[in-house]
Parts: structure tokens; C-alpha cells; sequence
């Protein structure tokens, strides 16, 4: 009998969710995704100081192309946090980190660029995807940042199962929520079946997993971000699945389409209290790992210097 990793890869594309060059490279994933966070961790990790450079933007490309070497896929790199709600800045930034894995010799169509699923965005991924620069929306837990999304054209979205987990557990004071009840896998499953349903190209990456519960019930969904603990769960585990998200499923299911403007964007992600503090607390808490990320590197500098 397979593992239930191999046979999740049957049905779903499965991404290593770490900065752990080692780690990918012992997974051999499709994909790898990054952000400060991940980076982080990774920064402060001896086997990887020789990709520590003053540069934040080049630090962050150092890494993603040395992830390239091991994965036959893309990686997903994610611009400064403080640019959140800056359009024009976002794309400026985009562009910048696109330039600088080119130089490195690294083509734009192995690149994801991760922008927070903020209105501005949303706008900056649309005008960075017709000029072929490829996006990953993160930092995504409500219908309306999926829908918005999607109508934008954009590559990828990473809805946050495990965030949008942890926020109810403590809002109902438990200690686990049965997968069937799910609130985080509910979630993609509805955005998996809207996409499909009427035909958007935008890909659903479920991201951020507590337990390997939450990504077996979403088999199928098209790619799946997944940390080096669940994976060898996973791959130590005996099992045949199935698929539990199909396109032909999606299709037979009545899913009004609703395109939202500007204004019913901000009301209908405003009706979701999770989705609002998820994503102010996950721009903060991108941003405090960011500038870790600088205090790190220029410790390590002063400490070259001094020697």
C-alpha cells in the first residue's frame, strides 16, 4: 500500500512550506513557498549564512534561487510588508525582485511573486500579471479576497487553513475542531468549488496546515503548502485516498458568480471579524519577521567586520 504522501501527489500538486534549503532538497517537492517568517528561521541558521547579504531583496532572491536548485518548479517570494496598502511601490517592488532573479540567471516563469490579498494588492498582482510577472496572493481568509482575486487574473492564491483554524478554536475556547466542522478547510473547499465552478484559471494553493487531518480532506485541491513536520507524517503513514475536491464535482454545484467593486470588497471581507484581525496580524507579524530578518543579517556583518 502507498503512503499517504505519494498518493496525495496523485491528486494534488505538493509544495514544502519552509525556508529550509536541506529540507526541500531531501522532499524533492514540486514547489517551494517562502515568506519573512520562514526566512527568519533560515536566516539565523549557520548552514545558510553564505546567502546572507545587507540587501534585503537580494537576501530574499539569494534564498529563492538556491530553493530552485532542488525543486523542478517555481518558488514564491514575497515583497516587503510595509507595502501592503502601496500599489505603484508594490509593483516597483515586483519588478525590482524579478530583475534581480534574472541577473541571477533564474527565468521570471519559475517566480511567484507574494503580495498580501489587500485591495492595493489585488491591483498590483492584476497589473504585474499583464506584464508577466506571476503572483501568489498570501495573507487570505476571506470569500471576498478569493473572489477579488480571481477576477484579477492572478496565479495562485494561498487561503490560510490553520490561521483561520486557530482563530475560531479560540473564539469557541476548545481545543480542536472535528475536520468535518472545519472552519479553514470549509473555507478553501468553498473557493476551490467557486473557481471551478465558473472556470477561473487562478489556482487554489491551501497553505498553512495544524494537522494532517485538514490536508487530506482537501485532496485534490490543485496545490497544496505543506511544513517538513506534516510531510513526514505523511510520508510515514500507510493509505490510498481519494479525491475530495474535483473540477466535475464543482460543476454540477449551484454557485452564483459575484464579482465585487471596491466598495463591496471592503463590506463583504469587513462581515468576516476572522478575516479582518488575520490579516492586520498577519502584515504585522510579516513585517516584525522582516526587519528580525535585518537585525540578524547586520549582527552578522558587524561580526565579519570586527573580524
Amino acid at each position: 500500500m502507498p503512503k499517504l504522501l505519494e498518493s496525495l501527489k496523485k491528486f494534488s500538486i505538493v509544495v514544502a512550506d519552509t525556508g529550509d534549503i536541506d529540507a526541500i532538497a531531501r522532499w524533492r517537492p514540486q514547489d517551494a513557498t517562502t515568506n519573512p517568517s520562514l526566512l527568519l528561521a533560515a536566516a539565523q541558521d549557520a548552514r545558510y549564512r553564505r546567502l546572507l547579504v545587507a540587501d534585503m531583496d537580494q537576501l530574499f532572491v539569494n534564498f529563492g534561487a538556491e530553493i530552485l536548485r532542488h525543486i523542478p518548479g517555481r518558488v514564491s517570494t514575497e515583497i516587503d510588508a510595509r507595502l501592503s496598502f502601496e500599489e505603484d511601490l508594490s509593483v516597483l517592488k515586483a519588478k525590482k525582485i524579478i530583475s534581480l532573479y534574472e541577473a541571477s540567471g533564474v527565468s521570471r516563469e519559475r517566480v511567484l511573486i507574494k503580495l498580501a490579498s489587500t485591495w492595493e494588492g489585488i491591483r498590483a498582482a492584476e497589473r504585474l500579471e499583464r506584464e508577466g510577472i506571476h503572483c501568489n496572493m498570501t495573507l487570505l481568509f476571506s470569500f471576498a479576497q478569493a473572489v477579488a482575486c480571481a477576477d484579477a487574473g492572478v496565479t495562485l492564491i494561498s487561503p490560510f487553513v490553520g490561521r483561520i483554524y486557530d482563530w475560531h478554536k479560540a473564539a469557541r475556547k476548545v481545543d480542536d475542531i472535528p475536520v468535518a466542522e472545519d472552519p479553514g478547510v470549509t473555507s478553501v473547499t468553498r473557493i476551490y468549488n467557486y473557481y471551478k465552478k465558473h472556470g477561473y484559471a487562478t489556482q487554489v494553493m491551501g497553505a498553512s496546515f495544524r494537522k494532517i487531518e485538514q490536508i487530506l480532506a482537501l485532496a485534490g485541491c490543485d496545490l497544496l503548502t505543506i511544513a517538513p513536520d506534516l510531510l513526514q507524517k505523511l510520508s510515514a503513514i500507510d493509505g490510498e485516498l481519494v479525491a475530495e475536491l474535483t473540477v466535475e464535482k464543482a460543476k454540477t454545484l449551484a454557485i452564483e458568480k459575484t464579482p465585487l467593486n471596491h466598495s463591496a470588497f471592503l463590506w463583504r471581507h469587513n462581515e468576516d471579524a476572522m478575516a479582518v484581525e488575520k490579516l492586520a496580524e498577519g502584515i504585522r507579524r510579516f513585517d516584525a519577521d522582516a526587519r528580525g530578518i535585518e537585525r540578524a543579517i547586520g549582527a552578522l556583518l558587524a561580526g565579519r567586520a570586527a573580524a
